[in-house]
């Protein structure tokens, strides 16, 4: 008579075989999942998110494309920076307002730039005359190429408060 119970008779104590090899890939599967689990972590670690941060410099096309009396508008959304050419010269202005950082814009009508978030007023110029800006707006480092074109060098910023824009490198003229 055979006194142990069998693995299929309901209470059985036993594993069997096929049991036990079900058992041991699910908990290695387990294991496998959550060692690359953390893997992945440590690698997100070591490599992390990196910011491209757009050129500080950019060649503006030559002194020709611009006009006399012009705000150009063409660099605003890319880099940030208006062209005016006046008789004497070429300048590019930043676009940020020295209030809280908005986007002025050009009012072509009213010859002047208008920050839509607060109502500060800068001439063409770039000085302020209206609204709460403390300062006029900057500039930047300004030249010509060895190929004849124009390059703007934000990294390099001119303040009218501090007499920088008597600097010759804030100022192109041709």
């Amino acid at each position: 008579m055979n006194t142990r119970k069998e693995e299929n008779e309901p209470g059985g104590t036993q594993m069997g075989r096929r049991q036990f090899l079900s058992w041991m890939v699910l908990a290695w599967s387990a294991f496998a999942a959550a060692t690359g689990g953390a893997l992945s972590l440590v690698l997100r670690y070591l490599f992390p998110n990196v910011l491209f941060e757009p050129q500080t410099s950019f060649k503006a096309g030559f002194p020709e494309d611009y006009e006399i009396g012009i705000v150009d508008e063409r660099w605003k959304e890319k880099y940030g920076v208006w062209m005016v050419r006046t008789p004497e010269g070429i300048y590019a202005l930043s676009t940020i307002c020295t209030h809280l950082g908005c986007t002025p814009n050009w009012l072509q009508g009213e010859e002047k730039f208008k920050c839509p978030c607060h109502g500060s007023g800068f001439t063409k110029v770039g000085i302020n005359f209206e609204g709460p800006a403390p300062r006029p707006l900057e500039r930047y480092r300004i030249m010509l190429a060895e190929d004849g074109q124009i390059l703007i060098d934000k990294s390099k910023k001119f303040q009218q408060e501090k007499g920088e824009w008597n600097n010759p490198e804030s100022f192109l003229t041709v």
